[in-house]
């Protein structure tokens, strides 16, 4: 921003000199074109008037410095843009510390088994349960043999069988089938309530350190935006000031070469003075005319870059309150390079965020080391399983009579079918050899320490340098002002003595344009002078990293 400023600075001063020195055929060239150049575009003049007569433009904004600050720490997009790199800080330490909170997955699935394979098919298994079925009527001929009456006597398994299913028959039951699967469930519910607490992982641990200290980096990042945008809006509103005010030394020049040319018309008409005389300083004029549309273009694209800074519409006019003035700042006094240098090394956000990396990078290497020790976990599993089938017709037999049947049908939420099942445990996981990745992890760590070290260690030395540039260049522009103070009287002075010779007849209208050319280039170098000031003022605070009200001489 200052370099942009002392550009237009420099620029319109030398467009001052200019027109005094270069010859008159190229000062109509020029103004040829300029001419040609607003014949070809008349249509730009016709929109901006729609604009302004539609009502398209809004109302004129009154801004003083302190109002276009506020307005830029409220709305500022590079501002905005870090403290939404905050708000994401704040949330990285959030999810870190998840980590080692409960953690609790609930789970719930359904299973409906069309064809289920005989778990046990191929096994001695087979058999065993095969032969399940003759249980029944073992137990049956040993209470025949056992009972002492000669009216029950032992049967073969087939007869078994064919009176069982003449009891089904009797009660009305359809018999079950040996070929149906015995362990094959329709339907199948499993609910899971699953809790997991870290008792030990010590890179989750050290992680949330890490994303503490990067939650302090971005908050210093937001701070260290503050002055960043401070002094981008104060540079930008000095050179606005300075391009407005140099309109206006541009506009009494005009006024006065104006009245120079009729002069010279004057003397002309009664002999007095060449017609040469006369043809240069209408040339002149033209020139100078032409440096001031120059000027008011820079004035209004200056306002311009204010609007961007502050996010307003860049179509919106805005209108800067006050000129430049030194009573903008306030004086810094003397301050000695070492203090300035003690108070930038303490105050300085950015250099505080390299201190932080360094933190941060000792924390990585503490991840890294992690990874050699174990993690150690507890968790508790609840299931609620349900194994419901489809045919929920249960058969009951006489305990008396094993030929008798009855049947009951259960409900689908019956307790039979549901089932919990709880399970709890500590979990430890320990990667005892990963071939060599731990420790190729933990020396790439230790490099980025080194790093950030260095970093810091070059960054102090640029502080440094920084605030020396800056105390110098502020001194520099001090005696500037005091310098060109004293050029503006001697100017006027030399100028009001020209433009009396001559009034009276004893000077030339020559004198009296380099008179008044050389008071132009004081007035403009005294802007100049007071705008890289009050940039060095704001430049020092930037690089000091507070205030100068807070500088203690």
């Amino acid at each position: 921003m200052i370099s942009n400023g002392n550009v237009m600075s420099v620029s319109h001063n030398r467009s001052v000199i200019r027109y005094f020195t270069i010859s008159s055929a190229a000062m109509k060239v020029r103004t040829l074109l300029c001419l040609a150049l607003f014949l070809l575009i008349p249509g730009t003049f016709q929109i901006v008037s729609s604009r302004a007569l539609s009502g398209e433009i809004s109302d004129t904004l009154t801004l003083s410095l302190d109002e276009a600050v506020r307005m830029a720490l409220e709305d500022n997009f590079g501002l905005r843009n870090v403290r939404l790199d905050q708000e994401t800080s704040d949330e990285q330490v959030r999810e870190a510390w998840s980590s080692v909170y409960p953690q609790v997955n609930a789970s719930g699935n359904y299973t409906r088994n069309v064809v289920t394979a005989n778990p046990f098919a191929g096994s001695a298994a087979e058999d065993l349960f095969a032969s399940f079925g003759a249980i029944g009527w073992l137990n049956y001929n040993e209470q025949a043999r056992t009972d002492g009456d000669e009216a029950t006597q032992p049967i073969t398994y087939e007869e078994y069988l064919d009176r069982q299913m003449q009891g089904y028959e009797d009660a009305g039951i359809t018999p079950p089938s040996f070929d149906d699967d015995p362990f094959s469930i329709d339907n199948q519910f499993v609910a899971s309530l699953s809790i997991t607490q870290t008792l030990f992982n010590g890179a989750a641990f050290a992680a949330i350190r890490g994303v503490e200290q990067f939650q302090k980096l971005s908050e210093e990042a937001v701070h260290r935006e503050r002055q960043v945008v401070i002094d981008e809006v104060r540079k930008a509103y000095f050179s606005a000031l300075l391009a407005k005010q140099q309109v206006d030394v541009l506009k009494k020049s005009v006024d006065r070469l104006s009245r120079t040319v009729e002069d010279a018309r004057r003397t002309a008409e009664q002999g007095l003075s060449s017609r040469y005389e006369k043809l240069s300083a209408e040339v002149e004029l033209v020139n100078l005319e032409t440096d001031l549309i120059d000027a008011e273009n820079q004035a209004e694209l200056a306002v311009k870059q204010i609007n961007l800074l502050l996010n307003l519409d860049v179509s919106r006019p805005v209108r800067l309150s006050g000129d430049l003035t030194m009573a903008a700042m306030q004086p810094v006094g003397d301050v000695s390079l070492e203090e300035a240098v003690d108070i930038a090394l303490e105050h300085r956000r950015d250099l505080q965020q390299a201190e932080g990396f360094i933190e941060i990078n000792r924390i990585n290497e503490s991840i890294s080391r992690s990874a050699y020790r174990p993690v150690v976990s507890a968790f508790a599993n609840l299931d609620y399983i349900g194994r419901v089938p489809d045919d929920r017709q249960v058969v009951i037999s006489n305990f008396d009579d094993p030929f008798r049947f009855d049947s009951q049908s259960r409900s689908f939420f019956h307790d039979s079918y549901w089932n919990p099942n709880l399970a709890v445990g500590v979990n430890v996981s320990w990667s005892i050899f990963t071939g060599f990745q731990n420790q190729s992890r933990v020396q790439q760590s230790r490099i980025e320490y080194r790093k950030s070290e260095l970093h810091y260690e070059y960054l102090s030395n640029v502080i440094r340098l920084e605030v020396d540039h800056a105390l110098r260049n502020l001194k520099t522009a001090e005696r500037r002002i005091e310098s060109q103070k004293r050029n503006i009287e001697q100017a006027q002075v030399n100028y009001n003595f020209a433009r009396t010779r001559l009034q009276e007849g004893v000077g030339n209208s020559l004198e009296e344009r380099q008179a008044s050319m050389l008071l132009d280039q004081s007035r403009l170098s005294f802007l100049a002078a007071v705008h890289d000031y009050l940039a060095a003022v704001s430049n020092f605070e930037l690089v000091i990293g507070i205030s100068i009200d807070h500088v203690q001489p």
